[in-house]
């Protein structure tokens, strides 16, 4: 039978499909492109704000409308929290943010014999706080990919007052460092470059395994044992960032220099009011020694705007961080309202309006400095692992995780010195040193 998924989210979804992938092929299935008529479409969900479940209703509505005869299964964060919402828009299975490895083989079951009218909704659901184990995947994706995701973690126990993920993901689990590196080495010997280290937090790594070994241990272990393979971050809480981590972790030059600290506000008052765990002063302590001892490194974030009660002179703190910081780029949400949190019943809920002008003056501000950034590339040479090709040029990643534009073709997924001429689109452009 053909397939074909759709991921809406995080790097941790597009793992969990990528290993789906690999779950059908090993079933003797293959997998097509979403545009293709196929026998099955599964859609993995994410339910970081009320826009995104806005988004996966529209997916799945879209999926059905075009896909009247196929078998449409939905699995991942949304379908966890509200499996009954999802079954209702006309879906066939409903997995939540678990037990992949049943939900595929009752999907391939009930694609093949026919759907049953009388499936459980939450049949392949759970009470996410009660996790205690890590759900091991198989690694690997499809072919024509230099840059594989390699799961380390899941859950949160932060709660930040904006966010449901820790009731949709559960506790805090860790992979043991022995299985991701045979996953990593499984990784390269298929081909890949680049490996990222993600999770839900991955910071929080370990501190359910004998010993509650930090995250530089796992990765002191991947960059050893791994010197070829770029070995890249996913987000940081910014409290992880100690002198010692940054010394430990500086020895190794296939450890890339982006860091993606969360941040999502740069003014103390709001930082409280969503109950972070850490203020102004001690993100920029991280930032601080992060360009000390990776010095030009690339510092990444997320940020949060119009959140219930920020003020204008709040707002413009944050502004004014944003530059304090310097960051290479910045991904600006206006916030959106997430029932079942704290912050949805919050005094000072802003309108759309204002959310846009934030949001807007925001991102312009974070164009500059991204700007700015990339401008200071220009005139050295990086290693670039390139990727696919984009009209007349092919495109890749510096190892601080800036988009270079080359003019040429056949170059799929070779790293090659690139001197970095100038600003061009959402990078910089290059020629390939001989």
């Amino acid at each position: 039978m053909k397939f074909s998924f759709y991921t809406l989210g995080c790097k941790v979804n597009q793992y969990e499909t990528q290993a789906m992938e690999q779950l059908l092929l090993a079933r003797g299935h293959s997998l097509a492109s979403w545009a293709e008529n196929c026998d099955g479409y599964i859609i993995n969900t994410c339910s970081v704000t009320a826009v995104a479940d806005k988004k996966n209703r529209a997916v799945i509505r879209r999926c059905r409308r075009e896909h009247p005869d196929a078998f449409i299964a939905v699995c991942g964060c949304h379908s966890q929290h509200d499996p009954e919402a999802i079954r209702a828009l006309g879906v066939d299975l409903v997995g939540g943010s678990a037990h992949r490895e049943a939900f595929i083989d009752a999907l391939v079951d009930l694609a093949t014999v026919g759907v049953d009218a009388h499936i459980d909704p939450s049949r392949f659901t759970d009470k996410a706080l009660s996790r205690r184990t890590f759900e091991s995947l198989p690694a690997g994706g499809l072919e024509g990919r230099t840059r594989a995701m390699l799961k380390v973690q899941d859950g949160c126990v932060n709660f930040c007052t904006y966010c449901i993920i820790p009731y949709t993901r559960g506790p805090v689990r860790s992979e043991t460092p022995e299985k991701a590196l045979a996953q990593a080495k499984e990784l390269v010997q298929q081909g890949y470059r680049e490996i990222v280290v993600t999770g839900i937090e991955i910071a929080s790594w370990g501190v359910d395994l004998p010993g509650k070994p930090p995250l530089t241990h796992l990765l002191q272990t991947l960059c050893e044992a791994l010197p070829q393979t770029r070995i890249r971050l996913g987000s940081l809480e910014p409290r992880i960032i100690t002198a010692d981590f940054c010394l430990q972790l500086k020895q190794y030059k296939n450890l890339c220099p982006q860091f993606h600290l969360s941040m999502q506000s740069g003014c103390d008052t709001v930082l409280a009011r969503m109950k972070r765990k850490y203020d102004t002063a001690r993100y920029f302590e991280s930032v601080t020694l992060l360009k000390t001892h990776f010095p030009g490194c690339n510092i990444t974030t997320d940020m949060i705007v119009a959140f219930p009660g920020e003020t204008e002179e709040e707002f413009n703190q944050s502004l004014a961080f944003m530059e304090k910081c310097g960051f290479g780029d910045m991904h600006i949400f206006p916030y959106s309202r997430r029932p079942g949190t704290p912050a949805d019943k919050m005094p000072g809920q802003h309108g759309n309006a204002v959310k846009e002008q934030r949001s807007k003056t925001a991102i312009a501000l974070a164009e500059q400095l991204s700007s700015a950034y990339r401008e200071n590339m220009v005139g050295s040479t990086e290693n670039v692992l390139f990727e696919e090709p984009e009209g007349a040029y092919f495109t890749g990643h510096t190892p601080n995780y800036i988009k270079v534009y080359v003019p040429g073709d056949h170059l799929h997924n070779r790293c090659l010195p690139v001197k970095i001429t100038g600003l061009f689109r959402d990078g910089v452009l290059g020629t390939i040193e001989e």
